[in-house]
């Protein structure tokens, strides 16, 4: 159960963040197998200038294009698998017009009981949910 937040510079419609945010919920369906309806997205515009992603050193400008995307998830899966994710992502995206240097991913993973749904309680914990396979 992956939660997704995109940061985005404003100028996009909101149907380009809606396109954006699909895009990447089918790479990470695709990639990792979760069911559909585990689609927890925050879309946030920020204002020209709010967003600062340089190259790390790499040799390419990014533009007020950028995406960048944070994806919260359990611990577990492969170093393969993050980067056939991290590729998949790249690759739904291109495909809405935005350029690979662009696209920032960063992972950051944990564990069943760091999860409420809601209630106050870990539903993984309590069982009320299973705990996603790897």
């Amino acid at each position: 159960m992956p939660l997704v937040r995109i940061d985005v510079n404003e100028g996009r419609t909101s149907e380009e963040l809606q396109k954006l945010s699909r895009g990447i919920h089918e790479a990470i369906l695709a990639e990792y197998g979760i069911p559909e309806q585990d689609y927890f997205h925050i879309l946030t515009e920020h204002p020209q200038g709010r967003i600062i992603a340089q190259d790390a050193g790499l040799g390419f400008e990014r533009t007020g294009g950028v995406v960048m995307i944070q994806i919260f998830t359990q611990a577990g899966r492969s170093q393969e698998a993050k980067q056939r994710l991290f590729a998949a992502v790249a690759d739904k995206l291109a495909g809405l017009g935005v350029a690979g240097e662009d696209v920032f991913i960063g992972y950051v993973e944990n564990g069943a009981g760091d999860w409420s749904f809601g209630f106050g309680r870990a539903q993984y914990i309590t069982g009320e949910l299973a705990v996603p396979k790897q």
